[in-house]
């Protein structure tokens, strides 16, 4: 009887997953009685950490996903994941087929914006999680006069991203960073003054301490009672995950995270894994892995060993999450690389200017080359042959999409 394997979700850890179980198991013998499947909303591989130039009308490479699956013997299936039912092992999509029975299931649907926590934000703003929202946004910009004023909400990465690279494309506007918290407060204090001087440098405003409450067609209503006009709003000021996992009665974390242990399966449901965003998983030192791509693309990889690994009745080590940096590029010629020790604490080392720059476009082209081509030395027992998945880092990933903010 076939094994079926379900991937719902092309993003980097989906993809990573469904590609890296379609390798290894036609390396065990058992392949013929092996068939993955994966489920996309979309027949397009999107580079989400680029996202922020997309907003920006740059021009990026087309990623279709069969192209990407040629030769994988993975099977794809485009349409939206409408449900999962875990006691009868089915998924429902809202195209044909309309349903998928699995053996075992891969969750890696990802997170979007959190758009309903502050009134007026779903019907105002604009987000960097999708990208016909960011080609929309595109539009919004080109439209605001010169002088109009756009607000970015969100001090994390893809708030700092977004201002940095929309103040570059248009320098007759006036692009305002507004946060509720101290911007790239979690970098080391070299990393920030180098963000100082980008934003004084690109005439960026930036408003710490300030919480927005609602957003309107006309700008933002502050905390402290008081408004900022702005022409056009993008928040980048939470990310939450789909309502999947608790509908269908995974076991969950407050955030609605599927939790999961050492090797990625359900608390509750030992034949569904969970990986990216949409999981909680452990990390060394207690705490839960990160929203970021930097996790995501290392756990897709992983997943797939882990699951080869029990078809051939072995056990898979545990995974051990760990982190080496974090890019953050400031427009096309600038960037700032945060180096980290494991546990994701900055270090003294930074690279800062155009040679961070370069080095986050060379990850990130290699990221996109890597998922062409899964890495051959992946260890059937859900560890690197050469370097161990667990470090989470090669090869490394961009982390452009950290859920900070």
């Amino acid at each position: 009887m076939t094994h079926h394997i379900v991937v719902l979700g092309a993003g980097y850890a989906g993809l990573a997953a469904a590609t890296g179980l379609a390798r290894l198991v036609r390396g065990t013998g058992t392949g013929d009685d092996v068939k993955v499947t994966l489920v996309n909303a979309t027949d397009r591989f999107v580079e989400r950490v680029r996202l922020h130039q997309v907003a920006t009308g740059q021009q990026l490479p087309d990623l279709p996903l069969p192209g990407l699956l040629s030769g994988t013997g993975v099977d794809l299936v485009v349409a939206r994941v409408s449900a999962v039912d875990v006691e009868r092992r089915r998924v429902r999509v809202d195209a044909a087929p309309g349903s998928l029975a699995y053996d075992t299931l891969v969750c890696a649907w990802g997170s979007g914006a959190d758009v309903d926590s502050v009134p007026g934000v779903r019907v105002h703003a604009y987000t960097l999680a999708e990208a016909g929202q960011a080609e929309r946004l595109h539009a919004c910009v080109r439209a605001v006069p010169s002088g109009g004023v756009v607000a970015v909400v969100g001090g994390g990465l893809t708030g700092i991203e977004a201002a940095t690279e929309l103040a570059e494309a248009h320098p007759r506007l006036r692009v305002e960073l507004v946060t509720g918290e101290r911007v790239g407060g979690w970098l080391s204090e070299r990393a920030r003054r180098h963000l100082r001087r980008a934003f004084v440098r690109m005439g960026i405003g930036v408003h710490e301490g300030a919480r927005v409450t609602e957003v309107d067609a006309g700008g933002l209503r502050l905390g402290d009672g008081a408004f900022r006009g702005a022409a056009a709003c993008v928040w980048a000021a939470g990310f939450r995950v789909p309502t999947l996992a608790r509908a269908a009665g995974l076991a969950v974390d407050g955030r609605g995270r599927m939790l999961v242990d050492n090797t990625l399966r359900s608390l509750s449901h030992p034949d569904v894994y969970g990986i990216g965003d949409v999981a909680a998983a452990p990390t060394p030192d207690g705490s839960e892995s990160r929203m970021s791509c930097q996790t995501s693309l290392p756990m897709g990889r992983y997943v797939a060993g882990s699951i080869a690994a029990t078809l051939e009745g072995s056990a898979p080590k545990p995974i051990r999450i760990r982190y080496v940096w974090q890019n953050i590029s400031l427009g096309r010629r600038d960037g700032v690389t945060q180096f980290t020790g494991p546990d994701d604490s900055p270090t003294g080392a930074v690279l800062t200017g155009r040679v961070s720059a370069a080095f986050k476009e060379a990850v990130t082209r290699g990221t996109v080359v890597a998922l062409r081509h899964p890495r051959r030395d992946i260890g059937r027992r859900g560890h690197w042959r050469r370097r161990s998945s667990s470090d989470g880092m090669w090869p490394p990933s961009p982390d452009s999409d950290v859920r900070r903010g």
